[in-house]
Formats: C-alpha cells, sequence, structure tokens
C-alpha cells in the first residue's frame, strides 16, 4: 500500500487549481479576497522579486509574519524557486530570533514591520542581506524593502531553473524549544503532502470546504493542516489575524460559512465555558472540529459534545518532525482519549528503552515510520541520529495501543514522574484535576530532591470567580488516586505559561519552583 503522488511541489497545486477554477476565492480575509488566479500571479511576482535578489536553488529565507496572505505568498513564491522556507515564530525575542535566523543560515527575511523591535539588528547579526517587510515601513534602502512593491513585476519568469522535486527540502520548522536550543526539522514536499492525501482521506476533504486558520501560521500544525491540505484540495482559507478577540474568529467562522475548525483543547475548553450567541449556534455551517497540539480531556471533549451536536469533534496526534500528523479518529469510530489510528501507509509502534515492541496495552514509547518522517535535523547529525532509528522516528511520547490498534497517549517520555521508583504520569492527575468546577487549567510536574527522588507538585489555574483550596484538591484527589500519585504541593497561578500553540511550558514551572515555594511560605508567615 502506498500513496499516490500527483504533484512534486507547491507550485503545482497552484496550476492544478486553476485549471480546475481559476476565478474562485481561495483566501479569505476580513478585508481582502484572493482567487487561484491572483493568488498564483502574486506568487509569481513576488518569486521574480526574491529571484532578482539573490535567492537560487536550496537557499533559506527566513519568514517572521503575522496571520495573513504575505504569509502564504511568500511561502509559495521560495519554494517555487526549490529556495526553502523557514517560517519562525514570530513571538520569540531578538536572541532567540538571531539564533534561529543564523542557524539555518538564511539569506533574505520577509517580516511584518510589527516585529521591526525584535529584528532591529538582523542584518548586522546574522546572514540575511536583505529584509522585505510587509507593511509600510519608515526605514527602506538597498537593504530594506517593501513587500508590496516587491508584487511590481510584470516581467514573470515561467521558466524556473531548477523546479524542486518531490524529495526536496521544502520547509524547515524549528521545533518549539521546550529543551535546549530549537531544532530545525526538514520537511520535504513528500513528508507534507504524505500529511495532505492520508488527512484528505482520513476528514473527507472536498473543494468545498472552507477552513479558517487563526492559529500562528508559523506553527506545523497550522501550515500542514490548515494551509497546505486545503490548497492541495482547492478548498478554501479564511485567514484572521490573531485568535483575539475570539468573538471575531466566531464572527468570521459565521460570515465565511467556515466547515471546518481546527483547535486545541484550551481553545475548546474556553468554547465550552463560553456564551455562544444562539444564531451562532443555529446558522454555522461547521461539519468538522479537529484538536490536535495537546491531549483533548475526557472532561471538555464530553462537554463540547454535549455543547455542539450538529458537528463531529476529532482528535489527533502529530508532531513537527511528522509533518505534522500522525493519527486520527474515523468519522464513525471514536475513541474517548484516543488519538485514534495512524494514517494510511504510516506505521506506530510502542517500545521500551532498547526499541523492542512492548504487547498490546502496554505503556513505552511511541515511535513512527512512514512517509511523514523528516529528513532530519538541519545541521544536527548527533540529534538526528538519536531521533531517527532504522527510519523509526522516536517521538518521546509514552502511550499504548488498544486490542483495535487505537493509540492513547499517556504523557511526554522527559514529563513521566518517578516518585519512590514508581512511575507517576502528571496527566493522568491533570485530568482529574480539570473536573473540578473551579479549575481552568493544570499542570503537574516532578521536582527532584536532595536524594534525586522526585516529588510532584501541581499548578492550579482558576475560573475567574472562583476559588477552591488546596486541601480540598487533596482530599478529592485521594478518592481516586493512590496515596503516592497524590501532589505534595498545589500552588495556585494565575496563568499558566505556554507557548505559542497554547501548549503549558513545563520547563518553565520547573525553572520557577523556588519563586513559588518561596511564595506559599510567605503567604503561611
Amino acid at each position: 500500500m502506498s500513496l499516490n503522488y500527483k504533484y512534486n511541489n507547491f507550485y503545482e497545486l497552484l496550476e492544478k487549481n486553476i485549471k480546475e477554477k481559476s476565478n474562485k476565492n481561495i483566501i479569505l480575509t476580513q478585508t481582502t479576497k484572493l482567487t487561484n488566479k491572483e493568488l498564483k500571479n502574486k506568487v509569481d511576482q513576488f518569486a521574480r522579486f526574491l529571484e532578482l535578489s539573490g535567492i537560487k536553488y536550496k537557499d533559506k529565507v527566513a519568514m517572521v509574519l503575522e496571520n495573513s496572505e504575505y504569509f502564504i505568498i511568500s511561502l509559495f513564491a521560495i519554494t517555487k524557486l526549490g529556495a526553502i522556507a523557514v517560517p519562525i515564530n514570530n513571538f520569540l525575542k531578538q536572541d532567540e530570533l538571531e539564533y534561529i535566523i543564523n542557524n539555518c543560515e538564511a539569506k533574505l527575511l520577509i517580516a511584518s514591520s510589527e516585529f521591526k523591535k525584535e529584528l532591529a539588528n538582523v542584518l548586522e547579526n546574522t546572514f540575511v542581506q536583505k529584509i522585505i517587510w510587509t507593511n509600510n515601513s519608515s526605514k527602506l534602502d538597498e537593504n530594506n524593502f517593501c513587500f508590496d512593491e516587491a508584487l511590481n513585476h510584470i516581467n514573470i519568469n515561467e521558466d524556473i531553473i531548477h523546479s524542486p522535486k518531490l524529495d526536496d527540502i521544502a520547509i524547515i520548522i524549528y521545533t518549539s524549544g521546550t529543551t535546549g536550543n530549537p531544532k530545525g526539522a526538514m520537511l520535504s514536499y513528500r513528508n507534507i503532502f504524505s500529511n495532505s492525501i492520508a488527512g484528505g482521506e482520513r476528514f473527507k476533504l472536498t473543494s468545498k470546504d472552507r477552513f479558517i486558520v487563526y492559529l500562528p501560521m508559523f506553527h506545523s500544525f497550522t501550515l500542514g493542516v490548515m494551509i497546505i491540505a486545503p490548497i492541495y484540495y482547492n478548498a478554501s482559507i479564511v485567514v484572521v489575524k490573531s485568535i483575539f478577540p475570539f468573538s471575531n474568529v466566531l464572527k468570521q467562522v459565521l460570515l465565511k460559512r467556515v466547515t471546518i475548525f481546527l483547535g486545541a483543547p484550551q481553545i475548546y475548553n474556553a468554547l465550552n465555558k463560553a456564551k455562544i450567541p444562539w444564531y451562532f449556534m443555529w446558522f454555522n455551517s461547521i461539519r468538522l472540529f479537529i484538536s490536535g497540539s495537546a491531549p483533548l480531556s475526557e472532561q471538555v471533549l464530553n462537554d463540547f459534545n454535549k455543547k455542539f451536536k450538529n458537528a463531529i469533534m476529532i482528535e489527533g496526534y502529530g508532531l513537527s518532525e511528522c509533518s505534522p500528523a500522525v493519527s486520527s479518529n474515523l468519522f464513525d469510530k471514536r475513541k474517548v482519549l484516543s488519538v485514534g489510528l495512524p494514517f494510511k501507509t504510516y506505521e506506530v509502534k510502542i517500545v521500551d528503552d532498547e526499541l523492542l515492541e512492548v504487547e498490546t496495552g502496554q505503556i513505552g514509547e511511541i515511535i513512527v515510520r512512514g512517509d511523514c518522517v523528516m529528513q532530519g535535523y538541519y545541521n544536527n547529525e548527533t540529534a538526528t541520529d538519536e531521533t531517527i532509528i532504522n527510519g523509526w522516528l522516536r517521538t518521546g511520547d509514552l502511550g499504548y495501543v488498544d486490542k483495535d490498534g487505537f493509540i492513547y497517549i499517556v504523557d511526554r517520555k522527559k514529563d513521566l514522574i518517578i516518585s519512590k521508583g514508581i512511575n507517576v504520569y502528571p496527566r493522568e492527575i491533570e485530568e482529574l484535576i480539570v473536573k473540578l468546577d473551579e479549575v481552568d487549567a493544570v499542570a503537574v510536574i516532578g521536582i527532584e530532591d536532595e536524594t534525586k527522588d522526585e516529588k510532584i507538585v501541581a499548578f492550579v489555574q482558576l475560573q475567574e470567580n472562583k476559588n477552591i483550596d488546596e486541601l480540598s484538591i487533596k482530599k478529592y484527589l485521594k478518592e481516586h488516586l493512590a496515596n503516592f500519585k497524590i501532589p505534595k504541593h498545589i500552588y495556585f497561578i494565575d496563568e499558566l505559561p505556554k507557548n505559542a500553540t497554547n501548549k503549558v511550558l513545563k520547563r518553565k514551572l520547573k525553572e520557577d519552583i523556588q519563586f513559588y515555594t518561596k511564595s506559599s511560605i510567605d503567604k503561611k508567615l
């Protein structure tokens, strides 16, 4: 069994879409619309500008952009030339941005002016030779250009010197860097198209679908599932600049007749608790909700299914190194707390520390093999060799499969707590605490003591205008958990630290533990 790859690169998708429906609105923002024909024309114009700026086959072009049509135009223009796009987290600060730009050896940067402060020294501190700004910039010179002016090239070069092939690198996605410096996952066109094809079959995608894109475009989940996959099927993309205010996201869903809504668990939890206008519930066109980027709790899923009865919620699993999707539940068969079955042609195994497959139902590390697996980490052979072994990618996630082959995520391997020699999985404790009405979100971590044993610590974010104390939470947990799983300390926190995709930064909590310990002692005094 293999996938049928009809296209070699992203640009061929634009050519195909024009042949099918040249005047179809493929990108819709709050203020503009782009047809397939208009999108391809802008891509051609911008690719010509990049070409004249010295960008060649396999050169890297960095992108620090907000959600916009500029992001999509840039992505397709860069890859039209056979160059490699490097979308970067725009939440990062100067040193972090410059580290990634230097690490990937980008020759050119495309950026939004709102990030100008953090990018002020890029030309001095990196390999970048030119910056193209997407908004009107006050400082334009031989090294700083305006994106809109770059689209004025009438003489488009239709003859691409190096038309990208299926196994060429299309994108380098930098991991979130929860441990150490971020690493650049090199994804080929085959990697990304394998997701589009297998995911399209799983989610029954058609050209009639409309996706809403409000999560950051630089993230692999958004990029692969919410941009490339829709364009692959000539489906429309509704671009929203930001998740805030969320009322605007819902407004665009309604006005633009969105059919596919993708989000993270925190967003669905917020939707559960929000007072949604009756007319939205009555008139929205959503047929499918997809949850990814973090585990979806049973409580959130059950509450969501009760509230949104006219659409299906499907939870999936993936990671940047897998382009990004690995598995999802099915339309006609979904299991609570499961992330479903592997996509077509992908293989998943559960293994022990020696990479030997364990028995059904037994917990071990999830490893993945298939066309989704990245080509490796850019300029980091050591990390690549540690992560990809005989074609199998070590995910670092702990889980198990049931007798039907459905995958269940237990926890991140690095988040596993070993207390008094016994394995404790934080997610099990988190699942229970979040069921409390007073609790909005929770994170459980392990903190080493002087004996190298780990004590269990919980950080709880309360619902607005609600309260509960540490003793009450522990009493509740003792009714459901063995004593060795009960957190030794429970700290209440205004807001859990998260990255751009709403994943809780447990590393940050561990780094700041002394602050919370001191604050707790001070309160008692």
